[in-house]
């Protein structure tokens, strides 16, 4: 995407200007005006007053709520949004607390590091908003994107924002917007760009291996949950079918080089079948012991230990035999630019879901690894339970 609107929306922010943030029709299809509280004004609360009419809010990071002790204002949010609203507050120091001048004095302490809980008094006449940890990649809400936009400014976790209304009264919609922009000489951005903005800032670093030079780049999900793309060359200029493995996190295997499965060796076989070609790709997911976690693997290890092989252990444990998903590696591809791939796997049903969910598998390439004495069973598991393609 082209990065020119949202730097220079930043730019605008870094001046203690405002810009229009417009949201997505699928949630409330309006615009805000936002600002940096640091850098508030009271010439920019008047704007808003004036021009933008909507309520006067002031986002804050969940950090930031706890250190001034702000909790929701309902125990039982029932918005349709769940925005999270704290009660309102007015800074010691103001008069009426409505003013410009008081307005602008509140929210600019509520970005301060320095100030306390105590020096705000409740109710108040500005309303903080607590932020989704993870920002716009975790809730599409104008109070997240504006503390994106704060974080991105590197000046405060806390903003402030106004929805626009038209002179009706009616919420100003994106063709609107777009007018208004153009009339207020302000840039206007969307949700969604600031999402791909912040997707492809991505924390990307050279690794050096024992299988030659790779790339490796961190993807956070919805979830918080963050995983990683492994590439080996240009996998954007690829014309080939890519060589891909999508591997799950397995600490006991990949780490320790555990002889209880053939994880780590999978993952090792994987990278020098990469280097070898030249080109790839290793999505490495963080679902350990097949979605069930660290602590449950170890679990259905103990119940293995007991004669239950890994298929029933699952299920002992109230879990499926196996609880992955691969929409999200389906979304690390796309956003990386894969579309077509050789898949490095004995697993059929990851092939399944790969496809229905638009990535062209063009051929699977066996990924076998001559078993051990200790997962000889747990291989034998994997074939005729889980139907594992395997020679074994």
């Amino acid at each position: 995407m082209n990065h020119k609107k949202i730097e220079e929306a930043l730019l605008e922010l870094r001046k203690g200007n405002l810009i229009i943030v417009a949201d997505d029709e699928s949630r409330e299809a309006e615009g805000d005006l936002v600002g940096i509280a640091n850098l508030v004004s009271p010439e920019t609360i008047n704007f808003m007053t004036k021009f933008a009419r909507g309520l006067i809010c002031a986002p804050i990071s969940l950090q930031r709520a706890k250190q001034l002790q702000l909790t929701e204002m309902v125990q039982k949010n029932t918005d349709p949004f769940g925005t999270a609203f704290t009660i309102s507050v007015d800074y010691e120091t103001t008069v009426t607390g409505i003013s410009a001048y008081d307005r602008a004095k509140t929210i600019k302490a509520l970005g301060q590091t320095t100030t306390k809980a105590t020096m705000f008094h409740q109710p108040g006449h500005i309303f903080p908003l607590i932020g989704k940890e993870g920002g716009v990649l975790k809730r599409r809400g104008h109070t997240e994107a504006a503390l994106d936009l704060a974080k991105l400014t590197n000046q405060s976790e806390a903003a402030y924002i106004c929805e626009i209304l038209n002179e009706d009264g009616t919420m100003a919609r994106l063709e609107q917007l777009k007018v208004l922009a153009h009339s207020w000489q302000m840039p206007l951005i969307t949700v969604e760009e600031l999402k791909q903005y912040l997707e492809e800032q991505r924390p990307t670093v050279q690794l050096p291996t024992a299988y030659g030079d790779f790339e490796l780049t961190l993807f956070e999900d919805s979830a918080g949950e963050e995983h990683l793309l492994l590439t080996k060359g240009d996998v954007r200029k690829s014309e080939e079918p890519l060589l891909v493995r999508i591997h799950s996190e397995c600490l006991t295997g990949d780490v320790f080089g555990s002889h209880r499965c053939d994880c780590g060796d999978q993952l090792h076989e994987a990278m020098r079948m990469i280097s070898e070609r030249g080109t790839g790709a290793i999505l490495y997911l963080r679902q350990e012991g097949r979605g069930i976690g660290l602590k449950n693997k170890l679990l259905a290890y103990q119940l293995q230990e007991t004669g239950i092989d890994t298929y029933d252990a699952n299920l002992a444990l109230g879990f499926e035999p196996d609880e992955r998903t691969y929409q999200f590696a389906v979304e690390m591809l796309k956003k990386t630019g894969i579309q077509r791939i050789e898949l490095l796997t004995n697993n059929p049903e990851k092939v399944t879901q790969l496809m229905e969910q638009g990535i062209e598998v063009v051929k699977r390439v066996p990924l076998e690894i001559p078993p051990e004495k200790e997962n000889y069973t747990y291989l034998q598991t994997k074939k005729t339970r889980f139907h594992h393609l395997l020679s074994i």
